[in-house]
């Protein structure tokens, strides 16, 4: 194969390599860096390799030759990071487009190299330096683009639509590319020289900017989708909060006539049993009127909606909470928090067989210049996480797993910032939000 192309096929595997790593920026890696740096480089030593092996392979095996190729790239995405099959399927499609465009930027930059310097005998140095440069300009660009995307919008969950429009486009890339290859594998002349490699770069750029356009749209798709989700819980939350307000207050009516009543039946001559079971009655209505009275009439009426649901399932409650600290907050951010965090909370409490170990503590305070939000409930599974959330357990995934990233949002608004994590078989979520400056009074 090495007829085929005016640049060593050590380069080639180092195009491929390269662009094979740009893919995993921002991906979950699977062991420490330094196991990753020495894997990476074996796995190079391989893939140059393997091109070296199979440069003088004939032509009928270029395709196989190919394919193997493809797999090596494969293999290097799913050894180095933590990703889905099809995920890796389709960031190798996408590193292989790219790996292309480089090498036929570099093979045209060298031929253009030659003939300006009327170089007829490749200088190796010259050669490595050509190469190199236009490597570095192709994925350094290509590695802005990824990490803009990466580091602004949320990861791409890989459909087996988007893999198949995405092998489509890879596939005619390479095909239509490669046709002046294909006549040379062919044994037909192709004398098309500097014409050829100009062919080749217009198309895999060309190829390129395709795949990188519809990737973009894909997310952009799937942030509006996130977006509606997350605006719907938004909504069902608020909603949730004003029925439960309601509800108290009724609750509360009928308490406050309880109240008279037991003072009527007190007026009465009774038996010293009747007056213990007035004094209990008394009492528990004493223990619900100072239950969750945070000082934030909000926070109060979610928690006693939350807590009355919590005590019909046998889930333990408890709340250390200044509700004055959230005074700044809006009440739909307020209940997108609270009521996400809850709801998340008990949903996988009530997973748990053993009552005895439904366990919720929710914490709100303020710390020096921060307002503390922390809800902390028994979890002894193992979770798995990407991009710093815990993936939803639910089978249909693509409409779950926004209350966190719903919370995640309102804390941003705020500047602040979420985290979970699992400890000692505790999943804790912990929300920190600068408090707003308070004007000190005139003196």
């Amino acid at each position: 194969m090495d007829g085929f192309f005016s640049i060593p096929q050590a380069y080639l595997a180092l195009a491929e390599w390269l662009a094979g790593l740009l893919f995993l920026y921002g991906m979950k890696p699977r062991r420490e860096l330094r196991y990753s740096i020495p894997i990476a480089l074996l796995w190079l030593l391989a893939q140059v390799s393997f091109f070296e092996l199979t440069d003088s392979a004939p032509p009928a095996l270029w395709i196989p030759v190919v394919l193997a190729a493809l797999m090596m790239l494969f293999g290097l995405q799913l050894v180095l990071c933590d990703m889905s099959i099809l995920r890796g399927i389709y960031q190798t499609i996408m590193a292989f487009v790219l790996s292309e465009l480089a090498a036929a930027t570099a093979d045209l930059f060298w031929r253009v190299h030659c003939m300006l310097w009327r170089i007829r005998e490749p200088v190796a140095w010259q050669r490595a330096a050509v190469v190199l440069t236009v490597y570095a300009g192709v994925l350094l660009t290509m590695l802005f683009l990824v990490r803009y995307n990466r580091k602004n919008r949320t990861l791409l969950a890989v459909t087996g639509r988007d893999l198949a429009i995405c092998a489509l486009l890879g596939t005619t890339v390479f095909a239509v590319s490669n046709l002046g290859l294909f006549r040379m594998a062919m044994g037909r002349p192709n004398d098309m020289g500097a014409e050829l490699s100009i062919f080749r770069m217009v198309v895999d750029l060309g190829g390129m900017a395709v795949l990188y356009a519809y990737h973009v749209q894909r997310i952009e798709a799937q942030a509006r989708e996130e977006l509606g989700a997350m605006q719907y819980i938004l909504d069902n939350q608020y909603a949730q909060y004003r029925i439960s307000r309601e509800s108290i207050e009724m609750i509360n009516r009928k308490y406050h006539d309880l109240k008279h009543q037991i003072a009527a039946l007190r007026a009465e001559p009774d038996a010293a049993t009747r007056n213990q079971w007035l004094d209990e009655m008394e009492a528990d209505i004493k223990a619900y009127e100072a239950q969750n009275k945070t000082g934030n009439t909000v926070l109060d009426t979610l928690l006693t909606s939350k807590s009355l649901y919590c005590q019909k399932h046998q889930i333990d409650l408890t709340v250390v909470a200044d509700g004055k600290q959230l005074s700044f907050l809006s009440v739909m951010d307020i209940c997108t928090i609270f009521g996400n965090a809850l709801d998340n909370a008990i949903e996988c409490e009530m997973k748990l067989e053993n009552k005895s170990r439904r366990m919720i503590h929710l914490t709100v305070t303020g710390q020096k210049q921060f307002l503390l939000l922390q809800v902390e409930n028994y979890c002894p599974e193992d979770l798995e996480y990407q991009g710093g959330l815990p993936v939803t357990t639910k089978k249909d995934r693509a409409n779950h797993g926004f209350g966190l990233k719903s919370i995640q949002q309102t804390a941003k608004k705020y500047g602040g910032t979420t985290t979970v994590g699992t400890e000692d078989g505790w999943f804790v979520l912990k929300v920190l939000i600068p408090l707003p400056e308070r004007e000190e009074p005139k003196k």
